[in-house]
C-alpha cells in the first residue's frame, strides 16, 4: 500500500487544496492516484455514483485524480447541525446523530471501518494521498483519534506536515508540534511544507533551514500562495467569515450567511460572472438592496429559520420580494420560503412546527427517510446535472409550477404564479452555463454560460503546475512508496 499522509498544523492551512494539487499532479504523470480522508466534518457534502455522502472536499480531489467519486473516499462525514450535534455518515449512508462529547468515545470504534476503506482504495491504485483534519497538535483529542495520528500509525503512513505561513508563528507552529505530540506520533511525520507563501521564497531560506533543524524533519518546499486556489469549492464555513464581495458586477445577489449554512458552494459559479456582485451577508447586516436573494442550504432548517428572523432578514426578503425582486431558495432554502415546517420527529432537535416565510404556497414535514441522489434535469428551458441530500417532503400547490423536471417524470421544487419566487431540492444545478444564463436573465444580467467545471479543472492544472515548481514531488512519490508492499 503506498500511501502519504498531509496533516497541519492547525485548520485551514490549505491541506485540502494541496492533496487536490497533488492529486493532480500525480494523475498528470500518469501515476494512478487516489484521494481519502478517514474523518470529515464539513455540511459541504457531495453525492457518489451509489447515492452515499462524501466531503466536498474530497469529490474535488476525486476531479483532480480523474477518479469517480467513491464512498470509501471519506468513510466517516460529520455534519454539525443544530444543539451542538452531527449527523454522522459512515460510508456514505446516515448512521444516527451524536453530541461531541459521545463521539469523540464512540469514534475509536469506527477505526476498523476507515481501514477497510482505506485498504479497498490502496487496491485500485498506485498512491493514496491522505488528507488530515484539524491538527495533530490539539493532543486533548489524541484518544480515539482517527482522522491524523490514529489513522496515520494503524496504517504506516508516513506524514508530511503543514504549516501556514499566511497566518504567522510557521516556525513556531511546525516546531511546537513536534515538541507536544508524542514522540510515537512525531515518528511518523517525516517533513513538512510551508504553504500559502507571499513574495521570494529566498527570503525565508534562514526560516526553512531553522525549522529543519528545530524539528529534525526534511523540508519538501515552500508553496506560494495559489491565487486560483479561490475559484475551487470551499469545504470549510470559516471562509465566509472573511469574505468579500466576490466581484463588482452591476447587478447584485445576496445570500444570508446562516449559522449551519450547508453547500454553499452552490453558489460558487455566480462568482464567476463578470455582471454579478455576489454578496455573502454575515450576522448583524442587514440585507442589502439587490436584485436577486438566494436562500442556501441549511443542515438545521428550523433553527436557521428562527435567527433569520432574530436577525431581521425576514424583513429583508419580504420587502425585497413586494419590490418585485427575485428570490431562489435551494434545498433547506427552499423549505424556508413555504408556509410552514414541521418536525414531528424531532430530527433536527426538538420535535415542533415553525412557520415559514410564506413566499411560496407548499408546506414541508421533515420525515426520517434522506434523499441522497445524483440528479439530471431541465430548468428554465436549460439541461442540467446536481444532486439531491435532503430530508422532508414538500406538498402544496406551488409545487404544480415545478422548478426542474427530473428523470423519470419527476418534478422537483416550486414556482410563484408570477415566476419571482423559486425553490427547488436539487444542489449543483447553477455549474450549468444554459441554466445559469437564463436565471440572471431574470434580473437582466448577461452571463458568459460556461460550464464551471471547466473554470475549476483549470484551476486544478495552475495548481498542479504550481507545485511542481515548489515541491520535490519525486521526494513525495518516493517517500509514499518507502512502506508500500
Amino acid at each position: 500500500m503506498a500511501g502519504l499522509m498531509l496533516q497541519g498544523t492547525g485548520s485551514d492551512v490549505g491541506k485540502s487544496v494541496l492533496v487536490a494539487g497533488l492529486c493532480r499532479a500525480l494523475a498528470n504523470r500518469g501515476i494512478a492516484v487516489l484521494p481519502f480522508k478517514p474523518q470529515n466534518m464539513s455540511n459541504n457534502a457531495a453525492v457518489t455514483p451509489e447515492g452515499g455522502e462524501i466531503g466536498r472536499a474530497q469529490a474535488l480531489q476525486a476531479v483532480a485524480a480523474r477518479a469517480e467519486l467513491h464512498v470509501d473516499m471519506n468513510p466517516v462525514l460529520l455534519k454539525p447541525q443544530a444543539d451542538h450535534t452531527s449527523q454522522v455518515v459512515v460510508h456514505g449512508r446516515m448512521r444516527g446523530t451524536l453530541g461531541s462529547g459521545s463521539f469523540r468515545q464512540a469514534r475509536g470504534a469506527l477505526l476498523g471501518e476507515v481501514m477497510e476503506s482505506y485498504r479497498r482504495l490502496s487496491a485500485r491504485c498506485d498512491i493514496v494521498v491522505v488528507e488530515g483534519a484539524g491538527s495533530p497538535a490539539e493532543i486533548n483529542l489524541r484518544a480515539g483519534d482517527i482522522a491524523n495520528m490514529g489513522f496515520a500509525r494503524a496504517a504506516d503512513v508516513p506524514v508530511v506536515l503543514v504549516g501556514d505561513i499566511d497566518r504567522g508563528g510557521v516556525i513556531a507552529a511546525l516546531a511546537g508540534t513536534r515538541a507536544v505530540i508524542d514522540p510515537a506520533d512525531a515518528a511518523m511525520i517525516r517533513g513538512f511544507i510551508v504553504n500559502k507563501f507571499r513574495g521570494d521564497p529566498a527570503l525565508f531560506t534562514d526560516g526553512y533551514a531553522a525549522i529543519e533543524q528545530l524539528t529534525r524533519w526534511r523540508g519538501y518546499g515552500v508553496v506560494p500562495w495559489l491565487a486560483k486556489a479561490h475559484h475551487l469549492p470551499s469545504e470549510d464555513a470559516v471562509v465566509l467569515e472573511r469574505a468579500a464581495a466576490a466581484s463588482s458586477g452591476p447587478k447584485r445577489i445576496a445570500c444570508p450567511i446562516l449559522p449551519r449554512i450547508a453547500n454553499f458552494d452552490d453558489l460558487d459559479a455566480l462568482k464567476s460572472e463578470p455582471s454579478v456582485e455576489l454578496v455573502m451577508v454575515p450576522p448583524d447586516t442587514p440585507i442589502p438592496l439587490v436584485d436577486m436573494i438566494v436562500l442556501p442550504g441549511s443542515k438545521a432548517t428550523i433553527a436557521d429559520l428562527a435567527f433569520i428572523r432574530e436577525q431581521g432578514w425576514d424583513i429583508d426578503i419580504i420587502a425585497h420580494h413586494r419590490r418585485g425582486g427575485a428570490v431562489l431558495g435551494i434545498c433547506g432554502g427552499y423549505q424556508m420560503l413555504g408556509r410552514s415546517i414541521a418536525d414531528p420527529l424531532g430530527i433536527e432537535g426538538t420535535a415542533g412546527r415553525a412557520d415559514g416565510l410564506g413566499l411560496l404556497d407548499v408546506e414541508t414535514v421533515l420525515t426520517g427517510d434522506k434523499r441522497v441522489s445524483q440528479v439530471r434535469g431541465q430548468a428554465m428551458g436549460a439541461g442540467f446535472e446536481g444532486y439531491e441530500i435532503h430530508i422532508g417532503q414538500t406538498t402544496g400547490p406551488d409545487t404544480k409550477r415545478p422548478f426542474a423536471e427530473l428523470g423519470e417524470g419527476h418534478a422537483d421544487g416550486a414556482q410563484s404564479a408570477d415566476g419571482t419566487v423559486m425553490g427547488t431540492y436539487c444542489h449543483g444545478l447553477l455549474e450549468s452555463g444554459p441554466l445559469r444564463r437564463a436565471l440572471l436573465a431574470k434580473i437582466d444580467a448577461p452571463s458568459h454560460a460556461q460550464p464551471h467545471a471547466d473554470r475549476v479543472d483549470a484551476a486544478l492544472e495552475d495548481i498542479a503546475a504550481r507545485l511542481e515548481d515548489a515541491l520535490d514531488i519525486d521526494g513525495l512519490i518516493a517517500l509514499a512508496r518507502e512502506n508500500a508492499i
